[in-house]
């Protein structure tokens, strides 16, 4: 039974989301803020946290930002704040989703269900999406059964795209989890990579598979029918 923590000030929406996501199974933990979810954590083995932006003691962006340099939880961010640069803000922390306030309870649960399913690839040895297959033992690329090497960043970068399919993920986030906080290059060098990426992808005959510019954010792996 997959551990769900709801990280919301206002109880109303806690008791909405939790019973939604208990009807579907799931084991629901509360925190009015993030120091109080940080507590939860040190004591529960947390699958996915829901979490909202606005709280006191600690607001949502301190705790995403806190949290993803030492965990690896996926998040849904749920806020009010609808515009363009809080989204971007959001992700740039490291949030793997994001929805605005008011929003249908059932939506979420289905992006709860996709987000944690998507957590489980990503952690295996291999990923199939479409037609293509990527083996994280032999970092190998195959495509309708022709197999090639690839270089270590290529492939994880590929393999975080593939594990992800439909994620937009921006330039920084990218650089942070392939290349490391310390790296001093800049974000060009996603673009070299994701172009290199293309081209094998083309080379290979992929039909079903292709890496996507999201103008103002950064890029996602979108998988045909």
């Amino acid at each position: 039974m997959s551990k769900i923590l709801i990280v919301d000030d206002d109880l109303a929406i806690r008791k909405l989301v939790k019973a939604f996501l208990q009807q579907e199974g799931f084991a629901i933990f509360e925190a009015s803020n993030g120091q109080e979810a940080l507590d939860v954590l040190a004591n529960v083995k947390i699958d996915l946290i829901v979490l909202d932006i606005m709280m006191p003691v600690m607001d949502g962006w301190d705790f995403c930002g806190d949290l993803k340099k030492s965990l690896d939880i996926p998040i849904i961010m749920v806020s009010a704040k609808s515009e363009v640069a809080d989204r971007l803000k959001g992700f740039q922390l490291g949030t793997d989703d994001y929805m605005v306030k008011p929003f249908d309870p059932m939506e979420l649960v289905m992006r709860v269900k996709a987000l944690l399913k998507r957590y489980r690839i990503e952690h295996s040895e291999t990923v199939q999406v479409g037609d293509v297959t990527i083996d994280r033992k032999t970092f190998e690329l195959t495509v309708n059964g022709q197999s090639s090497m690839i270089p270590p960043k290529e492939f994880e970068l590929l393999f975080k795209f593939a594990s992800n399919p439909g994620h937009i993920f921006t330039r920084a986030q990218l650089i942070e989890e392939i290349w490391g906080v310390d790296y001093e290059g800049d974000a060009r060098t996603v673009d070299v990579h994701v172009k290199r990426l293309r081209e094998k992808l083309e080379f290979n005959c992929s039909e079903k598979v292709s890496i996507i510019t999201i103008r103002n954010l950064g890029y996602r792996l979108e998988v045909q029918p």
